[in-house]
């Protein structure tokens, strides 16, 4: 009898171990040689770059600055308007172009001595000018991020200004005797477009550095552009070199 209880329960303690072995054999076991973990050389896998670009809308007010060597410098206050397009880089790097329209007003008055012996007074030769150009920029830009969608960015490039017209309003305030000096000189007293006339070229190139403020779709910044080539084609002076300089504030928007 004790051998027949001996028997059953030894064929039952086969029966249970041989059913914990096949639920163990059902468990994956993991492989610690090539477990992600056990692996110190293994870097996570990188986002690749993709290519995208962000359009704006700009607009904002500029003062540009003819600046003549030996002489005075003439001012012209105005408007900026048009578009521009971003291809976002790598590194939070981006270029910058786009076209955009820039009008300006600008008044020049010119001083001479009398050249009547018994007139003490001055002359003067007004030029009121109105200037339109195609301003295009090729700029880089890079951007740090400051706070959730606050973002600081710095700039710097050429841009290329191409007059459309650059017209000069004659107010003639001198005496005859002056007035026949100067035609004598080559001085036009009549209005005219100073692009027709060749008395400048109508391609300015610039080189400007920048920065601003930039929150969400929302753009605010501000630079100076350094003019590089000389504009003056012909001069009554010689050897009078002009160049336009200038600042500018815009405000653009992301669309």
């Amino acid at each position: 009898m004790k051998r027949l209880q001996i028997f059953i329960v030894s064929i039952l303690l086969v029966g249970v171990m041989n059913g914990f072995a096949q639920t163990d054999s059902h468990i994956k076991q993991p492989d610690l040689q090539t477990a992600d973990f056990f692996d110190p050389t293994k870097k996570k896998e990188e986002v690749p770059y993709q290519f995208t670009t962000d359009w704006r809308l700009e607009t904002g007010y500029v003062q540009w600055e003819e600046r003549m060597r030996d002489t005075t410098s003439v001012y012209q206050h105005g408007l900026r308007l048009g578009a521009t397009v971003d291809m976002n880089l790598p590194r939070n790097f981006s270029i910058q172009t786009g076209a955009l329209l820039t009008f300006t007003y600008g008044q020049n008055t010119q001083h001479w001595r009398s050249l009547d012996a018994e007139n003490v007074q001055v002359e003067m030769l007004k030029h009121n000018i109105l200037q339109l150009q195609l301003t295009i920029p090729i700029r880089a830009y890079y951007t740090i991020k400051l706070w959730k969608q606050l973002n600081m960015f710095f700039y710097a490039g050429p841009q290329l200004q191409f007059g459309l017209t650059n017209y000069d309003i004659i107010d003639n305030q001198t005496s005859p005797l002056c007035t026949e000096w100067l035609q004598e000189q080559g001085v036009l007293l009549t209005n005219h477009d100073r692009y027709e006339t060749k008395d400048i070229y109508r391609t300015s190139i610039q080189f400007g550095l920048g920065g601003g403020i930039e929150w969400d779709k929302y753009r605010v910044q501000a630079g100076y552009d350094f003019g590089l080539n000389n504009l003056m084609r012909t001069s009554v002076v010689p050897n009078i070199s002009l160049k336009e300089w200038g600042w500018m504030t815009t405000f653009c928007y992301r669309f």
